[in-house]
């Protein structure tokens, strides 16, 4: 009520019951009138510039479609020393491989991209999303740290190797509506690109 009362502009909706981020989204999405779309989640922090420097990168170089990098934090909001990063350049086959963006990072031009829907799949349905943009347009790297992600000992992010593994495959199954050889085919590659980004682009300070 205080952020609607001082803004006008800001819209509250809150789900009758739990409805999960999936569907979520999807009701936000529907009901956005503005042109830029972006995603906050509860837990995680946007510092005060992120939305002014990456409108000015979209707008100045044309793009569509954009990310930037980010640190990590803990539940009591401690930095945890993780600088997360990426690619220049996302295409629909990088994508595929790995999630690059966060979903605290990820901007996205709506007149140019259109409505965008997804299955409802509990896990990693913010990648389900990016999957569907990407096929309009590449997504660009802003090389700017714009927010803080909250590492939070309770998530609904499976731990063990495997489950983290498998949690992958309602992604391509169900959202990308794949036979269960591709959607396997692509869990692994999951696997492989997902481990090449911790690699070369999550970086301890």
């Amino acid at each position: 009520k205080p952020f609607m009362e001082a803004d006008n502009r800001i819209k509250y909706e809150c789900n009758p019951k739990n409805s999960g981020a999936a569907i979520t989204r999807n009701n936000a999405l529907r009901r956005a009138k503005g042109r830029w779309i972006a995603f906050l989640d509860s837990d995680d922090l946007w510092l005060p510039e992120k939305l002014e420097h990456q409108l000015k990168f979209m707008v100045e170089n044309g793009y569509a479609f954009s990310y930037h990098e980010y640190t990590e934090m803990s539940e009591d909001g401690k930095d945890l020393g993780v600088y997360v990063s990426g690619i220049k350049k996302v295409s629909k086959l990088a994508m595929f491989m790995c999630c690059w963006p966060g979903c605290l990072a990820v901007m996205y031009d709506r007149e140019r991209i259109g409505l965008v829907q997804i299955k409802d799949v509990r896990k990693n349905n913010d990648t389900a999303l990016w999957l569907k943009v990407v096929r309009k347009a590449p997504c660009y790297l802003l090389k700017e740290n714009l927010a803080r992600y909250r590492r939070r000992k309770v998530s609904i992010t499976p731990k063990p190797l495997w489950k983290r593994t498998w949690a992958h495959y309602p992604l391509f199954h169900v959202a990308e509506e794949m036979n269960p050889v591709m959607a396997t085919f692509w869990t692994i590659m999951n696997v492989v690109g997902n481990g090449w980004k911790k690699m070369w682009y999550v970086k301890k300070q």
